[in-house]
């Protein structure tokens, strides 16, 4: 099984404290005004930075048992498109991979690839993981890891993705983990992220990749969210909606250096 990198660090390692965290960074929204979503958004530092917009992004969606999470790779180990098919250890407890899901998208995909080595050390998809199972406790994860890869390599992993997806018979979601701009100051950061959310709003996936490449918007998890909207949109999405943008600043007081995060809902 994999464990666990980065509790303590980045979310607390006991189980109580995290579900008293948790019970704080996720809004009580009554189950029938929860969304239905196919795809989201949504932030992977610490939670004392980013886990408010986390929280409330995911809160939002009726999660369903089979989340498919494409983060970006920080340490460069492993295949561009690296799908782990082990079990996670969580702190809040074990998550199972959903084969069935995972070996169609294999078994259908050029690009994506089985590789175990990209989620080692990963947190940006770990992060994610406690939000999906304080809102559903029997959810499975898809996670894949993804490097820098080309426009085309995105459009073919969507396919691929939106085709297994299509052909599987359980509800499924799409969770594309990124933060936004990264080490400048709020106003530039501001600036920079709010032309890509905008090219995100307007579902153009195309645009969204020739801005943040364009512009040099420290976007982490390009690749990751161009793919998510990709392959929404091939799923039959029609709008995202933004659910909430901050930055780091908020939680340290430093606005001279932020990294900036957003949250949205596909559907």
């Amino acid at each position: 099984m994999r464990s666990p990198v980065v509790a303590d660090r980045f979310y607390p390692g006991s189980p109580s404290e995290l579900r008293d965290t948790l019970h704080h960074l996720v809004p009580d929204v009554p189950a029938e005004q929860k969304q239905q979503a196919l795809a989201a958004i949504s932030p992977h530092a610490g939670y004392v930075y980013s886990g408010g917009v986390a929280g409330e992004t995911i809160g939002r969606i009726q999660v369903p048992d089979t989340v498919v999470i494409l983060g970006p790779n920080h340490h460069g180990h492993g295949d561009a498109l690296a799908l782990g098919t082990e079990d996670w250890q969580m702190v809040l407890g074990d998550v199972a991979i959903d084969r069935e899901l995972a070996r169609q998208i294999l078994d259908s995909s050029r690009v994506i690839t089985e590789d175990i080595t990209a989620h080692a050390y990963e947190h940006s998809l770990e992060v994610q993981v406690p939000f999906l199972q304080y809102c559903n406790s029997a959810v499975k994860i898809v996670p894949i890891v993804v490097s820098h890869v080309s426009y085309d390599v995105c459009v073919e992993a969507a396919d691929d993705l939106a085709s297994a997806i299509r052909n599987y018979s359980r509800p499924v979601m799409l969770l594309a983990s990124t933060d936004m701009t990264h080490y400048e100051s709020r106003r530039e950061a501001g600036r920079k992220d709010h032309l890509a959310l905008e090219r995100i709003e307007a579902m153009d996936p195309r645009g969204l990749y020739d801005t943040v490449i364009g512009n040099r918007i420290s976007m982490c998890g390009i690749m990751p969210t161009t793919i998510t909207l990709l392959t929404a949109i091939s799923l039959g999405a029609k709008e995202a909606r933004l659910v909430r943008y901050t930055d780091s600043g908020e939680a340290s007081g430093d606005t001279a250096q932020v990294v900036g995060y957003a949250g949205m809902i596909i559907r």
